[in-house]
C-alpha cells in the first residue's frame, strides 16, 4: 500500500510542468496508487490535511518588469569556436554592417530634410498667412499654439525661429510677444520623434519603450510650458534678462553659422528638392507679391545689378530734387536707382521644370519621406537587434546606463546631458538626435531614465545653434534674432531647473511610462495622442482665441480646473483613499466608456477588423496577431491543472459515479478540484 504523500508547502512552480508529461504520469499511476490512497483513508479513520489549489491558481507570480532593459542574447557560433576563415567572415561581415548602417542613417537623416521640405510645400504659406494677425499674436496664449502649429506644420523649429525673427525686424511683432512663440515652437519640434516611434509598433514591448522615450521629450516641453509661460506673462523675465545681456554688448553681423551636417546631406537633398524660404517671410510680413510665389527654388544662380537709369514720372508727382527732373514736352524724365535681376543657371532637383503646384509637389515628397523613413528605421532596428548582442551589448549598456559610485551619482545624468548637447550641435537638429535615439530606447540600449538628460541635452544644443546662427545674421536683424535664441535657451534651462535636479520633480520619466503602457496595449491611442496633443488641442484653443479673451477664459478655465481635480483625485486614491468621500475612493460611478479604454478599444479593434475584411489584408494580420497572443494566454492558463487528492478520495468513498480514467479525464479539464 502506498504511503500517503507529505506536502511541505505548497508552490506554484512544483505544480506546473509540461501538460503531456503530466497526462502520461497521471495515466500511468492511476491504477496502482488510486485505490490504494481511498483504503488508506479509510483504514486510518482520519482525514488528512487538505491543499486547496485555489491557493495555488491565485498564488501572484513574480511579473517581469516591462521597463527593464531585455538581455540580447548572443545564439550564434562563439568567437573561440570559430576556425581561421569563420572569424575572417564575421570580421567583414561585421564590417559590412557597420557601412549598411551609416548609409542607412544618412538616408534616415536626408528623409527627414525632405519630409521637413514636403510640410513646408505642404502648410509654409498657410503657416506665413497664420503670423499676419497682429491682434492675435498679441495673445499669449494664441502665440503659444500658433508656435506649435506653425512648426508642425513645417517640422522645422529654425524655420519658424526665422519667421519670427523676420517679423520682430520687420517692427511687426514684439521680442515679448515673440516669447510665447518660440515656446511653442519648442512643443512642436518635439513632433518628430515620436512619429518616428510609431514606426516600433509590430512589438508591444519595444513599442512601449520607444513611445515613453519619444513623448518624455513632448512632456518634458509641456510641463516647461505650463510652469514657465504665466511666470514670463506676468514678469517678463525672460525678455528683461536677455535684454540686458543683449545690451552689454557691442555686437557686429559675424560670418555664417557652421552648419556640419548640411554639409554631407545638402548633395543629396539638393537633387530632390530646395526651397525659396524667403516667402514664408515674406507671407508673414504683408508682402502681397509673395502670395502668387512659388516656394520651389527655380533659379540657383542669379546676379543682381543696380543701375541708374532715366525714367518717366506723372506730371503730379512732384520729384525728389530738382536737380534730378527735366521735362521734354508733356514728359516728365527723372533719375533712378533700377535694380535687376539676371538669371544665370537652374537649380538641378527632380520638380525643377514641373508644372505641379507647390501643394502637389509637398504631397508627393511627403509621401516618398515618409516611406524613406519607415523603411530606414525598420531596417536600423534589425541591423541594431543583429549587432547589438551578448558582450557588445552589454558594454554598450554599462557604458549608457551605469550611474557613477555613490557620492558622484548625480554628475551621471549630467554628463549625459552634456553628450546629448554636443551630439545635437554636431548635426544641428534636435529632432534627427532625438529620432536617432528613439529605436535604441525601444530595443533597450537605452534606458529611459538616461534617455530624459539625453533629451535634455538635446533642448539644449540646439538653443546654442540657434545662438550661433544668430551671431551671423546681418546687422539689420542681429539684437532681434541673438535676444530671440537667448531666450529660447534660458527657457529650456529654466525648465531643466524645475524637472531635473531633485529625482522627485522629474515628472516627465513617471508620466512618459504610463502613456507608455497605455500604448502597448491600445495601440491606437498613440495616434489619438499625436492627434490631440499637436493638431487637435492647439487648433482648438486657437479658435477660441480667435474669439476673444471672454471667450477663451470662460472655455478654458472649466476644463483647466476639472483636469486638475481629477489628477488631484487619482493621487489621493493611490496615496490616502480614506480622506476622500466613499463614493470618490474609485471611479465605479462612471460609466464604463468615461474610465476605461476597453469600449472604445472594442469600436475602433472592430472597425478596423471590418475595414480589414472588405478593403485591405492589413487589419487581417492585426486580428491574426491578437488571436495569436489571446490563444497563447489561453493556452498558459489551461497548463495550470492541478490534482487534489482529498477531493478525488472524498469522490470515490461516496458514490463511485465514474472509473478511474474517468477521474483522470475530470482532473485534466478542471482548474479546481475543490
Amino acid at each position: 500500500m502506498a504511503p500517503w504523500p507529505e506536502v511541505e508547502k505548497p508552490e506554484t512552480n512544483n505544480y506546473i510542468g509540461d501538460s503531456s508529461k503530466q497526462n502520461q504520469n497521471m495515466a500511468g499511476k492511476e491504477g496502482e496508487n488510486h485505490k490504494g490512497n481511498v483504503a488508506s483513508l479509510g483504514n486510518k479513520g482520519e482525514i488528512q490535511p487538505a491543499f486547496s489549489t485555489v491557493a495555488l491558481i491565485d498564488e501572484t507570480r513574480p511579473e517581469e518588469d516591462p521597463w527593464a532593459l531585455p538581455e540580447l542574447q548572443d545564439t550564434g557560433i562563439k568567437w573561440s569556436e570559430l576556425d581561421t576563415k569563420g572569424k575572417i567572415i564575421r570580421v567583414l561581415y561585421g564590417i559590412g554592417k557597420f557601412i549598411m548602417l551609416l548609409c542607412l542613417l544618412y538616408m534616415f537623416v536626408c528623409s527627414l530634410d525632405v519630409l521637413s521640405s514636403a510640410f513646408q510645400l505642404v502648410g509654409g504659406k498657410a503657416a506665413g498667412d497664420i503670423f499676419k494677425d497682429d491682434s492675435v499674436l498679441s495673445n499669449p496664449v494664441a502665440g503659444l499654439v500658433i508656435g506649435v502649429l506653425v512648426t508642425v506644420m513645417v517640422q522645422s523649429s529654425s524655420t519658424s525661429s526665422s519667421i519670427i525673427v523676420s517679423m520682430v525686424s520687420s517692427t511687426l511683432l514684439t521680442v515679448r510677444a515673440a516669447i510665447p512663440i518660440i515656446m511653442g515652437a519648442n512643443i512642436g519640434t518635439s513632433v518628430t520623434n515620436t512619429i518616428v516611434a510609431l514606426m516600433q509598433a509590430g512589438d508591444r514591448n519595444e513599442f512601449r519603450r520607444a513611445f515613453a522615450g519619444a513623448t518624455i521629450h513632448d512632456f518634458f516641453n509641456w510641463l516647461a510650458v505650463f510652469a514657465l509661460l504665466p511666470i514670463e506673462v506676468v514678469s517678463g523675465y525672460l525678455y528683461h534678462l536677455t535684454n540686458v545681456i543683449v545690451e552689454s554688448f557691442h555686437l557686429e553681423s559675424g560670418d555664417d553659422a557652421p552648419e556640419l551636417l548640411k554639409v554631407i546631406t545638402d548633395p543629396f537633398t539638393k537633387l530632390i528638392i530646395e526651397l525659396d524660404k524667403s516667402v514664408i517671410n515674406a507671407i508673414a510680413t504683408n508682402d502681397e507679391s509673395a502670395k502668387n510665389k512659388s516656394l520651389v527654388k527655380i533659379w540657383c544662380v542669379t546676379e543682381t545689378n543696380v543701375t541708374l537709369q532715366n525714367i518717366t514720372i506723372p506730371p503730379s508727382e512732384n520729384c525728389t530734387s530738382p536737380d534730378f527732373c527735366w521735362t521734354e514736352g508733356n514728359v516728365t524724365w527723372t533719375l533712378k536707382n533700377i535694380t535687376e535681376t539676371n538669371y544665370i543657371s537652374k537649380c538641378q532637383h527632380l520638380f525643377v521644370n514641373s508644372d505641379l503646384p507647390d501643394l502637389g509637389i509637398g504631397l508627393i515628397l511627403l509621401a516618398l519621406s515618409l516611406l524613406v523613413l519607415c523603411s530606414c528605421l525598420i531596417m536600423i532596428v534589425k541591423l541594431l537587434n543583429s549587432v547589438l548582442k551578448g558582450q557588445v551589448a552589454s558594454v554598450i549598456k554599462k557604458t549608457i546606463n551605469t550611474d557613477f559610485p555613490f557620492p558622484f551619482t548625480w554628475l551621471a545624468g549630467y554628463l549625459a546631458m552634456l553628450a546629448g548637447a554636443g551630439m545635437t550641435f554636431v548635426v544641428q537638429s534636435s529632432s534627427v538626435f532625438t529620432s536617432a535615439i528613439t529605436p535604441l530606447v525601444g530595443i533597450g540600449v537605452i534606458s529611459i531614465e538616461r534617455s530624459y538628460p539625453l533629451t535634455l541635452g538635446a533642448n539644449i544644443g540646439t538653443t546654442t545653434t540657434a545662438i550661433l546662427a544668430a551671431l551671423a545674421s546681418p546687422g539689420s536683424t542681429l539684437k532681434h534674432s541673438l535676444q530671440i535664441a537667448l531666450c529660447h535657451f534660458f527657457f529650456n534651462v529654466s525648465g531643466i531647473i524645475l524637472f531635473y535636479p531633485i529625482p522627485y520633480t522629474r515628472l516627465p520619466i513617471r508620466m512618459s511610462k504610463t502613456l507608455g503602457n497605455v500604448t502597448a496595449q491600445y495601440r491606437w491611442f498613440a495616434i489619438f495622442y499625436l492627434l490631440l496633443c499637436f493638431f487637435l488641442l492647439p487648433l482648438f484653443v486657437f479658435g477660441l482665441s480667435l474669439a476673444g479673451w471672454p471667450v477663451l477664459l470662460g472655455v478654458c478655465l472649466p476644463i483647466a480646473a476639472l483636469f486638475i481635480a481629477v489628477i488631484v483625485i487619482n493621487v489621493l486614491q493611490k496615496r490616502r483613499p480614506h480622506s476622500l468621500p466613499e463614493k470618490l475612493q474609485n471611479w465605479d460611478f462612471l460609466p464604463l466608456w468615461m474610465r476605461s479604454l476597453e469600449p472604445w478599444d472594442n469600436v475602433i479593434m472592430s472597425s478596423l477588423a471590418f475595414c480589414g475584411k472588405h478593403c485591405c489584408g492589413f487589419c487581417k494580420c492585426c486580428k491574426i496577431n491578437t488571436e495569436q497572443e489571446g490563444a497563447k494566454d489561453n493556452q498558459q492558463k489551461n497548463l495550470e491543472v492541478y490534482e487534489n487528492t482529498m477531493a478525488m478520495a472524498d469522490e470515490e468513498r461516496g458514490v463511485r459515479r465514474a472509473p478511474a480514467v474517468a477521474c483522470v479525464d475530470k482532473t485534466g479539464t478542471n482548474n479546481t478540484a475543490l
